[in-house]
């Protein structure tokens, strides 16, 4: 697997020779496939130093030439995409379909949005007797996590660019790969010098150092709730504005006119995507008491069906995460309806589809996020019993909502405390914006909403 020895810095891949290296290793099969440089606080220094050189050139290029820029990353992206499946897959495990209609195919179309937002957005507007400017925030930090390697990059980059920011990019040390050729691409789509830098290499240091650097003036950061409060700690501290995504516990309420095979079909699927590890997902289902053994039941014959289906989980820490939570899932009363077992491979970090049924929900599984293929089935008694369980978690980030009238999921929905909610199994939307309430985050991605997370606004009274 090809992999660059080096940082992009200042538009050209600068050697980073005596470096620790990074080994990066296919989950799938636990082989090594590529190494690359562990970066220091030196490295993000001289990254900082170029974005902050390329910034005033870069926020007064015309909006027109930054939509052309992120137009022309679209098509270069477009034009890799097989390479960047293969890449996907390579690193992170996930079966090549997936990577080909996922993980290479939605950020291509978030860059393209993004293109189109740059070339329309307001970015100056009448109010009254002022004029207000929406002008870029500065150099951005953006650290990204491994389950969506490219998407979460094109989601943080696009936008910054798009506002007239500049980024020095930091990948998770996990999926380092998909990075680089992000920055090959953005190189061969014109970005000039210095507006996009990448340092790989570990949280507690290049990570930090990032988080921490005085002339980094937002830092976008996607990971655990953990980490999103020490880097909000830390931004707190210097005034600097953050923008976080970060876990979820998201809740797939069934109302009881809903077609629960329907329902209990999509909400398997939903879990089982990126075997489990999207911080989205609907790792609850809530089912009225009245249908719960034929829901477990039919939950249980989908998640068989994923077997062979799923890829395995990034490494060999989460790898044992996730089977620690279905062993404590089982211990504090829960039980297998489905998988819990490691599945018959000599090699790789796989998990079976799990589906544990008698959960309550006071049960770690319950209320922390797994980032596995395991699903936990709730009853209620009625919907006030069911929204207080929806709403029963630090988290909020997704969810949905099914039933018989698009209205009554409707106007449970909009009880619900999480940033977006799926009405009846509706579709992605890289228009909507998305993030979280409570512990789920600060701020908002994707769209119009991800857009004015990297711009400032000025006023001039006239």
């Amino acid at each position: 697997m090809k992999a660059h020895d080096g940082m992009y810095i200042d538009g050209a891949w600068r050697s980073a020779a005596g470096r620790d290296v990074i080994e990066v290793v296919n989950p799938a099969d636990e082989q090594v496939i590529a190494t690359v440089p562990a970066g220091t606080a030196e490295d993000v220094a001289a990254a900082v130093r170029a974005a902050r050189a390329a910034l005033p050139g870069w926020a007064a290029t015309a909006p027109a030439e930054r939509a052309a820029r992120l137009a022309a990353l679209r098509d270069v992206l477009a034009a890799r995409k097989d390479e960047i499946a293969e890449t996907v897959t390579a690193e992170l495990g996930s079966p090549l379909a997936f990577s080909q209609a996922v993980h290479a195919a939605v950020p291509i179309a978030v860059a393209g949005s993004y293109a189109e937002l740059a070339a329309t957005y307001a970015f100056e507007e009448k109010v009254g007797n002022s004029t207000v400017f929406h002008e870029p925030v500065g150099v951005v930090g953006a650290i990204t996590p491994w389950n969506y390697p490219l998407h979460q990059i094109v989601a943080k980059v696009a936008p910054a660019l798009a506002a007239g920011c500049t980024v020095v990019l930091k990948p998770a040390e996990d999926t380092p790969l998909t990075a680089q050729l992000f920055a090959e691409a953005a190189d061969e789509a014109g970005v000039p010098a210095g507006v996009l830098n990448l340092v790989t290499g570990l949280g507690p240091v290049a990570g930090q150092a990032l988080a921490e650097h005085p002339d980094v003036d937002l830092v976008s950061f996607t990971g655990s709730t953990a980490v999103g409060r020490r880097i909000g700690a830390t931004a707190g501290a210097a005034v600097k504005r953050v923008a976080l995504e970060l876990g979820g516990k998201s809740a797939n309420v069934i109302l009881p006119s809903a077609d629960l095979a329907k329902a209990v079909n999509v909400g398997v699927a939903n879990v089982m995507s990126n075997s489990g590890q999207t911080c989205s997902a609907w790792t609850r289902m809530l089912v009225h008491r009245d249908r719960y053994d034929e829901a477990v039941e039919l939950a249980a014959a989908a998640a068989a069906k994923y077997a062979d289906r799923i890829g395995p989980l990034v490494n060999a820490k989460q790898h044992e995460r996730v089977r620690g939570y279905i062993d404590q899932g089982v211990a504090e009363g829960a039980r297998l309806a489905a998988g819990g077992a490691r599945p018959p491979r000599e090699r790789g970090y796989f998990v079976s589809p799990t589906v544990l049924a008698d959960v309550t929900p006071a049960m770690t599984v319950a209320q922390e996020e797994i980032f596995g293929p395991v699903l936990s089935i709730l009853p209620y008694d009625d919907e006030d019993d069911a929204l207080r369980i929806a709403n029963g978690t630090v988290y909020g980030l997704a969810g949905a909502v099914w039933a018989g009238e698009e209205a009554e999921a409707v106007a449970f929905a909009r009880r619900m405390d999480t940033g977006q909610v799926d009405i009846n199994g509706g579709r992605f939307n890289p228009l909507a914006p998305f993030g979280g309430y409570k512990q789920s985050g600060v701020g908002r991605e994707l769209g119009r909403h991800g857009l004015a997370e990297y711009l400032q606004t000025k006023s001039l009274q006239f």
